[in-house]
């Protein structure tokens, strides 16, 4: 068996989705937490060209990037695959992920990364509402991204999902009322899979995470 290690912040939405990833497969790893002010030497180590999480250690070696971590896990682990088999819906799952990761630090930052009402979190806040609009209307009817089962869209976007309370008590909106098939979706993930559900942080703690590191840079 494997030695497997996570280097992981347990408020990033990058490293929670390698968490759901090997819960899903059936992974055993140990976790370690990174405090991202301070990081530590074998975060610098593992990965010293972006020196963020998450890193994933295999038997020592590291890979980087969630969502190279992603197709990593499902090709060296057994177990339901998160990619589908077909390359044509591949390419479109792999599509949908790095929308996600293009867009979504750039809407979040300008909500939670400047002074509560500065003109950039109306400009954030509007710029979500698109961003999850367009992902809507790519979710269409189905329950998800991929089908009926959850994939690897799913798990690119799921892990946000904490940190919507967040966005809405800075950006003063409500996601549920705006997008709510988005929601639904978000419910459905963590109602119907377990290794979502155990996967993620409390909404609340994400909150209260966010408020210390603005303090720290003084945003509040």
């Amino acid at each position: 068996m494997a030695d497997v290690k996570l280097l992981n912040c347990f408020v990033s939405p990058f490293g929670n989705r390698v968490r759901i990833a090997l819960a899903k497969k059936g992974v055993e790893y140990e976790e370690t937490a990174e405090n991202m002010l301070t990081k530590g030497p074998l975060l610098l180590s593992s990965n010293p060209v972006h020196a963020k999480v998450p890193v994933l250690l295999v038997d020592g070696k590291a890979v980087c990037e969630s969502l190279v971590i992603l197709e990593f896990i499902d090709e060296a682990f057994p177990g339901a695959q998160l990619l589908p088999a077909d390359a044509y819906a591949r390419a479109n799952a792999r599509f949908w992920a790095a929308y996600v990761d293009t867009k979504m630090p750039e809407c979040a930052g300008k909500i939670w990364k400047v002074p509560k009402g500065a003109p950039a979190v109306e400009e954030g806040k509007k710029e979500m509402v698109g961003v999850f609009k367009t992902l809507e209307g790519e979710l269409g009817e189905k329950p998800y991204f991929g089908g009926d089962a959850l994939g690897y869209a799913d798990v690119a976007l799921v892990t946000f999902t904490p940190w919507f309370l967040t966005y809405e008590r800075l950006g003063g909106f409500s996601i549920a009322e705006e997008c709510p098939k988005l929601t639904a979706w978000a419910a459905r993930c963590i109602g119907e899979n377990e290794c979502v559900a155990k996967s993620l942080p409390d909404a609340e703690a994400v909150y209260q995470f966010v408020g210390g590191m603005r303090k720290h840079f003084g945003l509040e």
